[in-house]
């Protein structure tokens, strides 16, 4: 009830973010447009980056409904539901009814989490997946060995959704765990064979079905998109920047406040009395293990982004709600919140009262992905007006100066209950105000106007270009109901896609645009890049006539 009441509202409010969200609404209209189910398409190439589940949701909500922008943030949404569930069903499972709640509760309110609740990506339907497999593989050894079966099929959903090598990461962390308390066998008991069936029947029959219609897919996907990816050394790069380890760790982190906090003092508990050897402790040094797995692999890994990680915050959540449950020292941990929760107040205060330039600067360079490829590209980034941000940055220093006043009489009286709900409080009237900033970013930077300056102005035997990886303005197609060709695309997420021939066409150099640009045909050319880095450059200025700017794109055309 706490998620859907922070979530539905303003579903729909901003249009669909580009890059990000755009191409995963084009992809899914594309399987209607193109009726094929199987390989996913892009611009009309085919797709290979992601699995399909998402998009199969989204087409099928679509038929149902229209394509629009609540229809198929909608999945995202219940891919919230769906890990707060799981995480609350473990919490109460392990602990009580009280710590479930305060554990799906921590969930929801890890602002890293929330924010893609807004999103149109697979990045909740991929945690729910994970977290429902965990929860289930824990549970059947206490209650019921079928809940193992199902668990392996909820991480077949996983591959489904996002990665196939991400379901193989719970499996080994129960594992180890279950090996260091001497419970790892007989393995049929929380791996039955049935169950690792469903798994490779769930998560592997589309990637051999797209194998088989598409040859090479297996090794672009495993090999290029994911072994290759995390040493930086693939054959089909496409423009993302990864972040540094610290970085890494301090996004994630952050992105997990403040219940990061009560999480590593479980574990550090957990180490101390070398809680492995203990049958009953097997499930949290599970949960502990895949938490600092998670972390660890993707701070000495060469290639990483913020949401990565994002499946280790189930584990997270749990974890401090056990702290919760029984950890000692409490007016100590309630001070450290206190200070955490001052500095927020403190440092949101003074970005307030400042001009923004080093808060959009300094966080959006480290948290979002498209901010880091305009910077390293020397693109020009758009970003939403300077007073539109301070409102959500207001409220954030009020509720955590809220916060703080409410801790400080916690403390006082060291109440631990008292502290607890001062801090989910807090949280849960900062969540909306997360949201709104991830609005004001969507509006900001959304193709959505320049789509519709292109469906106005250009007549059914017009040519539209789009300069760019596709992904940059991936809802263009979407909103415009044009289908451009594309100008220095081919570093991508449809590298690979455009090595079959059907594609030929649809990629063009500079060279065809100049042919192009001098033919009586008129073309519009829409680019992310500014006049000076634009193939523009290279045209004759008395035939390059700008028509509209906004959201960091230029549109430009060879008639007036």
């Amino acid at each position: 009830m706490a998620a859907l009441a922070l979530l539905l509202p303003g579903l729909g409010r901003a249009p669909f973010d580009d890059p990000g969200e755009g191409m995963h609404a084009e992809i899914a209209r594309e399987i209607l447009l193109e009726g094929d189910w199987i390989t996913l398409h892009l611009n009309g190439v085919r797709y290979f980056d992601k699995p399909p589940l998402l998009y199969w949701l989204g087409a099928l909500s679509m038929t149902a409904w229209g394509p629009t922008e609540p229809v198929l943030r909608l999945w995202p949404v219940l891919g919230v539901l769906a890990a707060v569930a799981g995480t609350a069903l473990l919490g109460a499972r392990l602990l009580s009814p009280w710590a479930g709640v305060v554990a799906g509760l921590a969930l929801l309110t890890s602002a890293g989490f929330f924010a893609y609740g807004h999103y149109l990506r697979p990045e909740t339907l991929f945690v729910a997946a994970i977290q429902w497999g965990f929860a289930l593989l824990l549970l059947a050894r206490a209650e019921s060995g079928r809940l193992a079966t199902l668990g392996c099929a909820a991480l077949g959903i996983a591959a489904l959704v996002k990665d196939p090598l991400g379901a193989l990461g719970p499996l080994a962390a129960v594992a180890l765990s279950l090996a260091l308390a001497g419970r790892l066998r007989p393995v049929s008991r929380w791996l039955p064979a049935g169950g690792l069936g469903l798994l490779i029947a769930v998560g592997g029959a589309w990637y051999v079905l797209v194998e088989l219609l598409n040859p090479g897919f297996l090794w672009y996907t495993l090999v290029d998109n994911h072994l290759l990816n995390v040493v930086q050394a693939r054959h089909f790069p496409d423009e993302d920047v990864p972040l540094t380890g610290p970085e890494f760790l301090a996004v994630a982190g952050l992105g997990a406040f403040p219940w990061v906090l009560p999480a590593a003092l479980t574990v550090a508990g957990l180490i101390m009395r070398r809680a492995w050897r203990e049958p009953r402790e097997a499930p949290w040094v599970a949960l502990s293990l895949w938490a600092a797995g998670v972390f660890s692999l993707f701070v000495l890994a060469p290639f990483k982004l913020p949401h990565y990680g994002l499946p280790a915050y189930p584990a997270l959540a749990l974890l401090a709600a056990r702290w919760w449950e029984e950890g000692r020292a409490v007016r100590s941990v309630m001070v450290l919140h206190l200070v955490a929760f001052s500095a927020v107040a403190l440092g949101a205060g003074w970005v307030y009262s400042g001009d923004g330039q080093g808060f959009i600067g300094w966080v959006l360079g480290a948290t979002d992905v498209y901010t880091r490829k305009e910077a390293a590209l020397g693109q020009v980034a758009s970003f939403p007006v300077w007073e539109d941000l301070r409102s959500p940055l207001g409220g954030t220093a009020l509720a955590f100066g809220a916060g703080s006043l409410g801790l400080l009489l916690a403390i006082a009286r060291g109440a631990r209950t008292l502290g607890l709900c001062v801090i989910l409080g807090t949280l849960l009237v900062w969540m909306p105000l997360v949201g709104s900033a991830g609005s004001l970013m969507a509006e900001s930077r959304s193709v959505r106007p320049m789509a519709l300056e292109v469906s106005r102005r250009a007549g059914p035997t017009d040519l539209v270009i789009h300069e760019g990886p596709i992904e940059n303005s991936g809802a263009l197609e979407f909103y415009a109901g044009r289908r451009p060709a594309i100008l220095d695309g081919r570093v991508s997420v449809l590298g690979f896609g455009a090595t079959f021939p059907e594609a030929r066409d649809t990629f063009w150099d500079r060279a065809q645009l100049m042919e192009a640009w001098k033919r009586p045909r008129r073309v519009f050319l829409l680019t992310i890049r500014g006049p000076a880095r634009s193939a523009v450059s290279l045209l004759p200025r008395g035939e390059v006539h700008l028509l509209a700017t906004g959201g960091g794109r230029w549109l430009y055309s060879n008639r007036p």
